[in-house]
């Protein structure tokens, strides 16, 4: 991520001084997009390095959810850093009109800002795949209970898009004279931030708020449960995610009422364990242990 992150900030500074050659409120509109697409990943590797400190009294459970806190301000940088201000200044020169000059220079820098971001959205696919499963795209982004992989896709795809529509909006104005179109290439790419910001603030405010582990998860723990022939009946499971790798598991259960003491308190100990070993990402497990009181 630190080589992503120096890559957009090389790819920011070079359509901002495009902008100051050519006055184009699309590469403008794009600078700015690179610019918070380089904040965010900061903001990303601080949410991964403080999410990793170990627990204290205060925080018990760890620091997992700091991934997702910090990926919700991401979307708020993406916003307001990037669709709010794309918006303005193409309301702006939709109002005042300037017509751009030296636009070859922009459609230089756009051409090879599109071929870096392929590859960059190439290599977000790539790593993406084995998490993915069977699931289509729409559906990992929604379901996914990683903070980074969701936010790097949808960046991705925003920035080749983004920059689709900035080529086309210069290339317009270059061929008709008609500095709007450059305007319009602005408008485009800040409602297309808006929107990715949007959906990436709705799934990190669910994540925030305590998402459970995957149907798949939930079922191989009951599964692990309910085989142990002790075990009379589960009565209630819950789950909930801690951060991407850390889940939170509670579990009512009921067991046979001959077992005495030792052997209730040995059933409990393999059971966590056997949950332990078929769901590595259990780091907190919780059992509420009720004997079976049927005559």
């Amino acid at each position: 991520m630190l080589a992503a992150l120096a890559a957009n900030l090389g790819i920011a500074l070079a359509k901002f001084l495009g902008f100051l050659v050519t006055g184009a409120a699309s590469l403008l509109a794009e600078a700015i997009h690179s610019f918070a697409d380089t904040g965010n990943q900061g903001l990303l590797l601080l949410g991964d390095a403080r999410s990793k400190r170990a627990p204290r009294e205060s925080h018990p459970f760890g620091f997992g959810r700091e991934r997702y806190f910090w990926a919700f301000v991401v979307s708020l940088v993406l916003f307001t850093g990037g669709g709010v201000f794309a918006i303005y200044e193409g309301v702006h020169k939709l109002q005042h009109p300037e017509e751009p000059t030296a636009l070859w220079l922009a459609i230089v820098i756009l051409v090879v800002a599109v071929v870096l971001e392929a590859f960059s959205l190439r290599t977000a696919v790539r790593e993406s795949l084995p998490s993915k499963g069977d699931l289509g795209w729409f559906a990992f982004i929604r379901h996914s209970k990683s903070a980074e992989l969701p936010v790097v896709l949808l960046e991705d795809v925003g920035a080749l898009v983004g920059l689709l529509c900035a080529l086309v909006g210069v290339v317009l104005s270059a061929v008709t004279g008609e500095p709007r179109y450059d305007a319009i290439g602005s408008l485009a790419i800040g409602v297309l931030l808006v929107v990715i910001a949007a959906v990436l603030a709705f799934e990190m405010r669910s994540l925030l708020i305590g998402e459970a582990a995957a149907p798949a998860v939930r079922n191989r723990i009951f599964e692990v449960v309910d085989a142990d022939p002790r075990v009379v009946r589960v009565t209630d499971l819950r789950t909930q995610h801690l951060g991407p790798s850390e889940i939170l598991v509670g579990i009512e259960l009921v067991l046979d009422r001959t077992l005495t003491g030792v052997e209730l308190t040995e059933a409990l100990a393999e059971v966590e364990d056997r949950v332990r070993a078929a769901v590595p990402d259990a780091t907190q497990i919780y059992i509420e242990p009720h004997t079976d009181d049927l005559t």
